[in-house]
């Protein structure tokens, strides 16, 4: 072979490596997340909660027409399922929550997405957004370029990406970190406030780590330190906290 026909073959063979090596990543991270059997029971109907999983999983209270609603994204290599007892949760209260599906399990790729559930439910006049990790930093941005639409924020173990002002904005906002994270470094999460609006409240779940804001994977996440409170307590507050946001929305 011709050194100039090597080089050619070289400079193929590395983006293929990079693809490969980057296929690979998403698809270990996104078996390692697995949903948990809690997160796949809640997929289903019940007198409660009606559950769609079409485009979207969409978890609509039975019995009332909901005027408020939440929007999920999900953490990075996290499937959507991952997420669906917490809708569950938010949807009995009365709200419709709408987890969204996301390009190989990463917003990063498409942190616009909420806006095609948004032009489907006309009905909705009260919009937030929420996210875990990586999702909450495409939430923040889906937030920042909805400044009209999106009314509410809820960080799960997260914070805005460094380049991302949202100070400016009028948005109900809350930052919820577990004091047992570690993924998402206190120091992180708490230097948001300087880009996140004056009024974002900073809320510990003490004993809380990152894993448990989800439900997936068969032990801790990579990274992560064992939690010192259950998963039900964990996600019974942050139910309880974004319920709280949700309910000033429409006050």
């Amino acid at each position: 072979m011709r050194p100039t026909k090597r080089w050619l073959w070289l400079l193929l063979l590395i983006p293929l490596g990079a693809v490969l090596a980057f296929g690979g990543y998403v698809v270990s991270g996104s078996n390692r997340n697995a949903p948990l059997p809690e997160a796949l029971a809640a997929l289903a109907s019940d007198d409660q909660v009606t559950v769609t999983t079409n485009d979207w999983l969409v978890f609509t209270p039975a019995g009332t027409t909901p005027t408020t609603a939440l929007l999920i994204y999900p953490g990075g290599l996290v499937p959507a399922e991952a997420y669906a007892p917490t809708a569950r949760a938010i949807a009995a209260q009365g709200y419709l929550a709408v987890i969204v599906p996301m390009p190989l399990n990463l917003a990063v790729f498409a942190p616009g997405r909420g806006a095609d559930v948004i032009a489907a439910y006309p009905s909705i006049s009260h919009w937030a957004v929420a996210g875990h990790s990586l999702g909450g930093s495409m939430a923040a941005q889906f937030a920042h370029d909805n400044p009209d639409t999106i009314a509410g924020l809820i960080l799960w173990a997260s914070y805005p990406a460094g380049n991302l002002d949202l100070s400016p904005l009028t948005l109900a906002a809350q930052s919820v970190y577990g004091t047992n994270d570690g993924v998402a470094a206190l120091a992180d999460v708490l230097d948001g406030a300087n880009r996140l609006p004056p009024n974002t409240e900073f809320i510990p779940i003490e004993g809380g780590n990152h894993t448990q804001f989800g439900y997936y994977g068969t032990g801790l996440q990579q990274g992560d330190n064992p939690a010192g409170i259950s998963r039900a307590e964990q996600q019974t507050q942050m139910v309880n906290h974004a319920i709280t946001l949700l309910a000033s929305l429409s006050q």
